[in-house]
């Protein structure tokens, strides 16, 4: 069975980079090299601030989506500081879910 991550970067201008990968080492060279996504080639180097591991590709993507639209850079660097990605992830899952069932 893979394993997913949602991993958050820290470019060398201080903005955040979030994205998905199987492989977190790998990924971050390809960033290091200039090879990765076209935001972090301007700014580079890059440094791994946090990842969340995930058992499939669906919730790694949820969570990069939900970390790069629904928080703000304050609320990032909270989550990050007190590792708890993941955990605010699942209750945000959650509480989609209960607001669809009350919904229907």
């Amino acid at each position: 069975m893979n394993q997913y991550f949602t991993y958050i970067l820290q470019c060398s201008d201080k903005t955040l980079y979030c994205g998905y990968t199987t492989d977190l080492e790998k990924r971050l060279a390809t960033h290091n090299s200039g090879k990765g996504a076209k935001y972090t080639k301007t700014r580079l180097p890059v440094k791994l601030l946090a990842s969340v591991d995930f058992d499939n590709k669906n919730d790694a993507m949820s969570c990069e989506w939900w970390f790069k639209h629904k928080l703000v850079r304050k609320q990032k660097l909270s989550l990050i500081k007190n590792d708890l990605i993941k955990e605010k992830f699942i209750e945000y899952l959650e509480l989609k879910q209960k607001k669809n069932i009350h919904l229907k």
